[in-house]
């Protein structure tokens, strides 16, 4: 090993060990301003974190206050994470998710992780093709979801509690091997549904071809679902009714151009600050865009980056972006802090 691997591996040994100075953390990727505003939201001097590496597809990160910790989930090994800024990384839950002899995929473990409105983890299970929620001391399983009308569940990947406790997720295919073409699949359709809080599962949505990432604006009136489908990379907007019903259905941003210029990466997982701006993982890192669909800049990390989430005090935001885990600062407020 030469002194300049040395050096780096001093670096990123530091930080997913135990945590170093800030000189000492190394940074990856570049910021892209499209719009003067993006400097309200982002520093001109706000760097990408490295925190640790090594993963074979981070994904699902989120912030436990409750411990002042990540959890994120490595689907294909199988693994929920747990990063400390003093501790680093250490093996939080596995299996994470499938553990019997014939899988129906590749991708076993956890995707999207959540706490519900009791501050219980809940994650898509979309190794066991589920909705469930794990006792983080025990480490057993509640399955919250996993048929429609009698017919098993594709592999949920996102998921967001509205404030009356209703869970909606996604359902694509992701978790099968083939696909919509895997004959384990048994529903006809990639759907996004609601789960009520007196446990009725309503399909609120079945014609999205990939269904992925979900989030809800601050005031609830409008939901968000990204489509990581290559040939239509969408993010689409829906209005919420009252009862919680989905309507209106209208593309918020086309990612085509994005995709046909071989930026890496599709529509997957976003996060919402207090202030209704998205922040989307998609083509080329993280996007900022205004409730409106102005594109005020992006964040790239580099890398097919897949999911992103506020933590620390909400001015910190975590990004999973393939074998890597890093963050940035910001100078807005994650929704909920």
């Amino acid at each position: 090993m030469s002194f300049l691997d040395l050096t780096i591996y001093a670096a990123m040994s530091c930080v997913i060990l135990s945590g170093c100075a800030a000189s000492s953390v190394p940074t990856m990727g570049t910021i892209h301003r499209n719009d003067p505003r993006l400097d309200e939201l982002l520093s001109p001097g706000a760097r990408i974190e490295v925190l640790a590496e090594g993963f074979d597809w981070s994904e699902g990160p989120l912030w436990v206050a409750d411990g002042g910790y990540l959890l994120f989930s490595d689907i294909p090994k199988n693994t929920i994470y747990r990063w400390h800024e003093t501790d680093g990384i250490s093996v939080f839950m596995r299996p994470a998710g499938f553990a019997g002899d014939e899988p129906p995929g590749r991708e076993l473990g956890t995707n999207g992780l959540l706490l519900d409105p009791q501050g219980r983890l809940v994650v898509c299970d979309h190794g066991n093709r589920q909705m469930a929620r794990i006792d983080s001391v025990r480490f057993t399983r509640t399955v919250l979801a996993d048929r429609y009308q009698g017919k098993r569940l594709n592999s949920p990947n996102d998921a967001v509690y509205r404030s009356n406790g209703d869970l909606y997720f996604t359902d694509p295919p992701y978790g099968l091997n083939g696909l919509d073409a895997s004959p384990a699949k048994e529903l006809p359709f990639n759907g996004v549904y609601r789960l009520s809080t007196d446990g009725a599962l309503d399909l609120l949505l079945s014609d999205i071809t990939f269904p992925n990432g979900i989030a809800f604006s601050p005031d609830e009136k409008t939901l968000y679902v990204a489509v990581s489908d290559r040939k239509r990379p969408v993010w689409m907007v829906y209005d919420v009714g009252a009862s919680g019903g989905l309507s209106n259905g209208r593309v918020f941003f086309d990612a085509t151009a994005w995709v046909e210029a071989g930026k890496k990466g599709l529509p997957d997982g976003l996060a919402v600050d207090r202030s209704g701006n998205i922040w989307a993982t998609g083509p080329g890192g993280v996007h900022v865009f205004t409730p409106q669909g102005e594109h005020l800049g992006v964040i790239d990390t580099g890398q097919a980056t897949a999911n992103c989430a506020f933590g620390d005090d909400g001015a910190t935001l975590y990004m999973t972006a393939d074998g890597y885990l890093c963050r940035i600062r910001t100078r807005t407020l994650g929704l909920g802090f």
